[in-house]
Parts: structure tokens; C-alpha cells; sequence
């Protein structure tokens, strides 16, 4: 393994290259110009001028934040599990640290604790946010990638004793990378962790790689090396994470960070066994860990759409202000043009009625906006956003409308997919840090409007090999009022009870909804232990 920072380098500027060579305009360029279709700076180099309104119908925009939209409108829910442990149907959460030999019972409740504790982190990291940015990125540039790393002096208000004199930090963080920083030791395996090598290239103050260079015990020589790398008070700084294999075939990931000829942190264990690193691609490319974006494609549609609409609105502004024919014998003021301006005409009155007249332009084709409009169509339905789906279509009732959307959305199905593998593996690679970084602490773990912590020992979980299924919920987000109607018919029905109905009421309803559930409870109309 190539560990010297010139050699690492190397290995950038041949990814580098790689990219470059994608596609007509490489992977780079093509990116910055899909960024442009997509936020609208459609007549970007056309070099057009600025003697006519240059137009934009933005087809690009629209059918991307449909899509978005869509894949997000399911809620999800994570469940984990364990390889070679039977699952159970049954499982408790554990309340009391067990001891001796774990068995299979405390596994399954680890991993529906762990279901749980998803949840919470997810709150944590702003998961939603995070996710909206990955399909963002997925959409333009083809791929969308979430790395998540471990912030060793990140407070987490747990205390290792019971005096609360021992702090434990430390914890996981998520930042979406731009696949244009991420480079791969083989770039025709598409399964990112079959990878002999990822490197990530950041751009960094200056000062903090100083800081952590001298952390790490960097020479003299390395913070000079750094220092002269330095531009506009920032340098770039490549990390490597590759597999080191122990005798057993199993492997840990391992990693280093560099600057060109320095070493801001020399190889250091990450005592992962997954490259914190998942992957959502909008489109596939075969032996390609690179995605592929359709705006790629679409953009030769937006530019005739754009191009004919700025036709048609420049006829329209003529033929509404027709051109003026003047007499200059017989016209000698300046003409304006202006609505009730006076024209002053000297001679007989067969000059004042050939002194000015308008030229009639000719009419535009109406087929000319037929042609428009059925490419803006066409472009919309060949990409899956067709009116049925946009919501601009009328059907008469409401089931026909309904079959109608739902037929719209099936050739979104496969991109849906794709984006729940990811979250799945988002998941897997959250619980390898829990079982491989987080020692002894407690896991918190909400129950509705309850909250509790769970004592963990992940030394005693270290060997599980875990996996992550994404579950879809069937119906789509609804509003809050259809929400809230349909718990109080559920109540009505007596299908639940107070403490069930108030403890789901969307936030901000009610105010102090917390206190209102403890004298639900303190009046004895529900079972505390529900």
C-alpha cells in the first residue's frame, strides 16, 4: 500500500485524470454546467446580448424536485439485525447490563434497541437534511455521497460514573461530500466497498492543518512543506482510507492524512470494518462506482425549449409594437413612438396622410406554439414528470386520478430503491461505529413521548456482523389536518385510548403536551404502562 504523501498524490492526480475523461466534457465540467441548467443559468456563454429578453422555462428544475420529492415522501424506519442469530418476534429492549455469555434473546433486543437508537441519532445529524442534500447532488452531478466520521471531543452529557465526574465524548458526524472530491483505487468496481483504496480531497484553512500536523507530531520540515502548499490561506489535503488485513483474512480501515511531500496525521486506526462511506446514485453506470445525472440528457431539450419561447415572446413584442414608417421631408421632429405623442406635418394634406404609416409585421405560426408546447410535454413525460404526476392533469373523480398518479409513479420505483439501499447503508455503517468506537455508555432510546437509556457494552458485540432493511411506510405525508381528524376517529372508535391520542398529535398543537400526558396518567384513565 502506497503510503508516502507524494505517492498518494499520484494516486489523486490518475483519478484526476480519470474524471476528466468522462463523457464528452469529463466528469468536472459536466457537472458545473448540469449545476447551471439545474438553478436556471440556462443562456450561460450564449453570447446572445442583450437586444432581446432571453427566456427560460425551467423543465430541468421541475422534473428534479418532482422526483425529489417523491422518493422523500415515504416515511422509513430502519430495522437491524444480526447474521447467524434467528430473529425473534418477541424482543424487549434491555433495561439492566446483562452478564456472562451473550445469547441470542439479548441480541434481538440489541437490535431493536438499535432500530430505536437510529431514530435518535438520525435527529441528531439532521438526517432529513442530510438527506435532501444527497439527492440534490445525486440529481446534478450523478452521485450524492454522506461520509461519517468520528469527532473524538463532541460532548454527549454522559458520565461514565455515577458521581458525573467522568465525561464520556466523542461521537459520529455526517458531511456531504461532492463526488468531484472522492476518488476510488479502481475505478471499474461499483460497490464502494469492494474498494482497494477511497482518497477525499478537502480544501483547508491553513491554520487548522498546522494545528493538527503538530498534534500529531509533524517535524519542522513537514509544517514548512505545508505553509509553502498554502493558497489564499488555505491547502488541499488528500485522507486515504484502505483495508489492512490481519492473518485471519479480516481487515480493519485504516487511514492517512497528507498534504503534497507532508504528513498532517501519519496512519491511524479507524477500528472500522466498513468505509464510512455511502453511495446513492441517480442513474448507474456498469464498472462504474460513479453515478450518471439525466440532466446530462435533458439539456439539449431545455436549450431548444428555452430558444423557441425567446423566439416567440420577441414576435409577440414586434407585432405588438409594429415598426413605424416615417416621411423624413415632411417629418423633421424626433419620433418617439410614444403613446399620444404629437406629430407636426407641414404641407398639403396629401403629405400629412402619407407621412406616416405603420409596417404590418407578419403573423406567427401558430403551429410555431403547438411545437413548443409539445416539446415542454414530451420532455416532462419521456423524463417521468408528465401532468398526471405534476398535478396538472384533471381526472373525473378521485379514484381515476388516484390509479392515474400511482401509474405515473412506478418508473420511479427502481431510483426509489436505489436511494433506500442507501439509507440501509447508511445504518449499517452507524451501527459499525456504535459496536466498534463507543465503549461503555448508555443509549438513549425514545418510546413516543417517553425516554429512557439503555446501558450498552459494545466489547460484548464487537464480533456481530450486522445488517440494516429500510421499511417503507405504504401511504405518503399527509397534511396535518387529515392527521390529526384520523386519530380522533381512531380514538372515537376506542382503537386507542387518551395517553395514544395525545402523545401523537403533530408538535405545537397543544401546548405542554408532556404535562398534559402525565395527568392523563396521574387521573388514572390510561394504564401507565402503555
Amino acid at each position: 500500500m502506497k503510503l508516502q504523501p507524494s505517492e498518494i498524490f499520484s494516486e489523486y492526480e490518475n483519478g484526476v485524470q480519470h474524471k476528466a475523461s468522462m463523457g464528452k466534457n469529463g466528469l468536472f465540467e459536466q457537472n458545473k454546467i448540469n449545476e447551471r441548467f439545474f438553478i436556471g443559468d440556462q443562456w450561460h456563454g450564449a453570447k446572445c446580448g442583450n437586444d432581446r429578453p432571453l427566456v427560460r422555462y425551467n423543465v430541468v428544475k421541475r422534473i428534479g424536485d418532482y422526483k425529489m420529492s417523491q422518493i422523500l415522501s415515504n416515511p422509513i424506519t430502519v430495522d437491524f439485525t444480526a447474521d447467524g442469530v434467528p430473529k425473534q418476534s418477541k424482543a424487549e429492549n434491555l433495561k439492566v447490563l446483562p452478564d456472562g455469555k451473550v445469547n441470542d434473546s439479548e441480541i434481538n433486543s440489541l437490535m431493536l434497541a438499535f432500530g430505536k437508537y437510529f431514530d435518535v441519532t438520525a435527529e441528531r445529524l439532521d438526517f432529513e437534511t442530510l438527506q435532501e442534500k444527497i439527492l440534490r447532488n445525486a440529481y446534478i452531478t450523478g452521485s450524492g455521497v454522506l461520509y461519517t466520521y468520528w469527532k473524538p471531543d463532541l460532548k454527549t452529557g454522559l458520565f461514565a460514573d455515577d458521581k458525573k465526574t467522568s465525561e464520556i465524548k466523542g461521537d459520529i458526524c455526517c458531511e456531504v461530500l461532492d463526488i468531484d472530491d472522492i476518488y476510488f483505487g479502481d475505478e471499474y468496481i461499483e460497490d464502494i466497498q469492494s474498494q482497494p483504496y477511497i482518497i477525499i480531497s478537502s480544501s483547508i484553512p491553513v491554520s487548522d492543518a498546522l494545528k493538527e500536523a503538530r498534534i500529531n507530531g509533524a517535524g519542522i520540515s513537514d509544517l514548512r512543506e505545508i505553509e509553502n502548499r498554502a493558497v489564499d490561506g488555505k491547502v488541499q489535503v488528500l485522507t486515504k482510507l484502505f483495508k489492512e488485513y490481519k492473518n485471519d483474512s479480516s481487515y480493519t480501515i485504516k487511514g492517512i492524512k497528507v498534504c503534497e511531500n507532508a504528513v498532517i496525521r501519519p496512519v491511524f486506526d479507524t477500528f472500522l470494518r466498513l468505509y464510512p462511506l455511502s453511495l446513492f446514485k441517480w442513474e448507474r453506470r456498469n464498472n462504474s462506482p460513479y453515478g450518471e445525472s439525466e440532466i446530462t440528457y435533458i439539456i439539449p431539450n431545455q436549450i431548444a425549449i428555452n430558444r423557441m419561447i425567446t423566439a416567440n415572446v420577441w414576435s409577440a413584442m414586434t407585432t405588438g409594437m409594429p415598426i413605424m414608417l416615417v416621411n423624413g421631408d415632411t417629418v423633421t421632429q424626433k419620433i418617439t413612438n410614444e403613446p399620444g405623442q404629437i406629430i407636426k406635418v407641414y404641407g398639403s394634406n396629401e403629405d400629412v396622410t402619407g407621412a406616416v404609416k405603420y409596417l404590418a409585421p407578419p403573423t406567427f405560426s401558430q403551429e410555431y406554439d403547438a411545437s413548443i408546447k409539445a416539446l415542454i410535454e414530451n420532455t416532462l413525460t419521456q423524463s417521468g414528470a408528465n401532468e398526471v404526476a405534476l398535478g396538472d392533469h384533471r381526472a373525473d373523480n378521485n379514484s381515476a386520478l388516484r390509479t392515474m398518479r400511482e401509474a405515473s409513479l412506478m418508473p420511479l420505483i427502481i431510483t426509489k430503491n436505489r436511494f433506500y439501499a442507501f439509507v440501509e447503508d447508511t445504518a449499517r455503517i452507524w451501527a459499525d461505529f456504535w459496536i466498534t468506537r463507543y465503549g461503555k455508555r448508555s443509549l438513549r432510546i425514545n418510546n413516543f413521548a417517553d425516554s429512557w437509556y439503555m446501558p450498552f457494552d459494545a466489547d460484548r458485540y464487537k464480533n456481530l456482523v450486522l445488517n440494516a432493511r429500510v421499511h417503507v411506510s405504504a401511504g405518503v405525508h399527509y397534511g396535518e389536518g387529515e392527521r390529526i381528524d384520523t386519530l380522533f376517529n381512531l380514538f372515537e372508535k376506542g382503537v386507542i385510548d387518551k395517553k395514544q391520542l395525545v402523545s401523537r398529535l403533530p408538535d405545537g398543537i397543544i401546548s405542554d403536551k408532556n404535562q398534559l400526558l402525565n395527568e392523563i396518567i396521574e387521573k388514572g384513565e390510561v394504564d401507565e404502562g402503555v
